[in-house]
């Protein structure tokens, strides 16, 4: 029987990688059925909406879905894609692997980088209360703000609203301790800036901790976010798991990503009780649509995480082990992972496709 995926091709150069993706996961020789819905700026221009009921209702159906990136505009316009489909299906755990596999430039090829960021995904700053300069609710918040003796908020100033739950972190911290048992993992560290924001982040390591209580096999520490940068720069092999509220896990994925050579080979799970979609947590990059340039290895890594996902262990393995020897022979890679960007060896989007395909094709699957 196929599994039926809800497939969102996304916009900018979203349709190259989806497509090249798309080509290898059919290529593992699991059965798929795609339920392909189109999101983003085009269907803004179509539809009056990026985001369409028929995309969260496909996935309320299938309950799996991949995505390739959608754009997001800075400041103004629609809200992020991203996120409205995090909250619309609950999809709390992001989960974003960041390894360093042989022939990727980065300056940690030696240093055994492989971490995990467990990222709450519905709460904190990115829940998008927000209200505007001169809205009359800053006025309201001020007077709040006022009577509990904690100052003034400017009439010129906008506000968002942090959110930090005893459920939310609750429901976080422990996927991402089940997480690190299932999948062999040593420690967990949770972040935050629990000195300054006592009531916030100090609730999120409070509870936290209540969890790591209940995994005594699991090492678990504290980190203030600000160490961390700093640490992971100068030692990022002390750590494992990191667990994080929702901005500095956003932050902190690029960060880690940055590590092991970049956004072309950081993939992503948003992942929830009834539902997961996964995608690379790279952007659109629309100023390249169409021109067969992007790497698609970001996305293709969301496929083997999807892979895992659904138990197709097997296939998992020969994808990722494909990738990875794509990567280490660097002949058949895209322009951001040559030495040289102006090397005229590097091969398009689709090209990358087929280099992984035929890897796979010379390791045979096992008996389904």
């Amino acid at each position: 029987m196929a599994y039926r995926v809800t497939f969102i091709p996304g916009d900018g150069t979203g349709p190259e990688i989806a497509q090249a993706t798309r080509r290898v996961l059919e290529a593992t020789g699991v059965p798929f059925e795609w339920d392909v819905q189109d999101v983003g700026v085009d269907v803004m221009a179509k539809e009056g909406t990026p985001l369409p009921d028929r995309a969260i209702e496909s996935l309320k159906g299938t309950k799996l879905g991949i995505k390739g990136p959608v754009t997001t505009p800075i400041g103004t316009g629609f809200r992020s894609v991203n996120v409205a489909l995090r909250k619309a299906l609950q999809l709390y755990a992001c989960v974003r692997p960041c390894k360093v596999y042989p022939g990727v430039r980065t300056r940690y090829a030696d240093a055994g980088v492989d971490i995990v960021v467990m990222r709450e995904n519905t709460e904190d700053l990115y829940a998008g209360i927000e209200f505007e300069v001169g809205s009359p609710y800053v006025k309201q918040l001020s007077g709040i703000v006022s009577e509990s003796g904690q100052g003034e908020l400017r009439d010129d100033a906008g506000v968002s609203i942090k959110i930090i739950s005893e459920f939310g972190t609750r429901r976080i911290a422990k996927y991402a301790f089940e997480y690190a048992r299932k999948n062999g993992r040593k420690k967990v560290s949770a972040i935050s800036k629990a000195n300054i924001m006592k009531y916030t982040d100090g609730l999120f390591y409070a509870t936290s901790r209540e969890v790591a209580r209940e995994y005594p096999d699991i090492e678990y520490d504290e980190v203030l976010v600000d160490a961390l940068c700093m640490q992971l720069v100068q030692r990022p092999e002390w750590f494992d798991v990191l667990l994080l509220p929702n901005l500095y896990g956003d932050i902190l994925s690029d960060l880690c990503a940055g590590l092991v050579g970049g956004l072309g080979v950081a993939p992503g799970a948003n992942i929830g009780d009834v539902a997961a979609l996964f995608e690379p947590i790279h952007g659109s990059a629309p100023k390249y649509a169409g021109q067969n340039k992007m790497n698609p290895m970001a996305m293709m890594l969301s496929g083997v995480l999807m892979l895992r996902y659904i138990e197709e262990t097997d296939a998992a393995d020969r994808m990722e082990r494909a990738i990875a020897a794509v990567i280490a022979e660097g002949a058949a890679v895209t322009y951001d992972m040559k030495a040289d960007r102006n090397d005229p060896t590097a091969v398009g989007t689709s090209q990358v496709a087929d280099a992984v395909i035929e890897k796979m094709q010379k390791t045979p699957a096992a008996a389904r």
